[in-house]
């Protein structure tokens, strides 16, 4: 398993969280992750550096074209540690709806 320090810094940017948005449709060679972004080659090449370090992306060479494809393991990862926390929220919010159901039933009588 990849650090979860190194997955969660790599997951922290919006840039490269676009850039695994658009490797989850497939790989990609730079030039392709760039075009969306205001941003150089070198920038973009950092960002994929990051990625590949937190294991979240892995380069190919397919003749003169280098891809990047996103490794699924690496973010099933992450997944797994945030689930308790959602399964967690997510009963929260069902006691929350459930009270405020009952709020609202309660406010007819009262009124009465």
């Amino acid at each position: 398993m990849q650090s979860l320090d190194g997955i969660f810094h790599a997951l922290s940017n919006p840039t490269r969280r676009a850039i695994l948005a658009r490797l989850a449709l497939g790989e990609a060679n730079v030039a392709e992750l760039m075009a969306p972004f205001a941003l150089s080659q070198p920038t973009i090449s950092k960002h994929l550096k990051v990625l590949e370090s937190a294991g979240l992306i892995e380069g190919g060479r397919d003749a003169q074209r280098r891809p990047r494809r996103l490794v699924a393991a690496t973010m099933k990862d992450a997944a797994d540690w945030i689930e308790p926390f959602r399964r967690q929220w997510e009963q929260r919010f069902a006691n929350l709806d459930t009270h405020l159901a009952k709020l609202q039933q309660a406010k007819p009588q009262e009124e009465n």
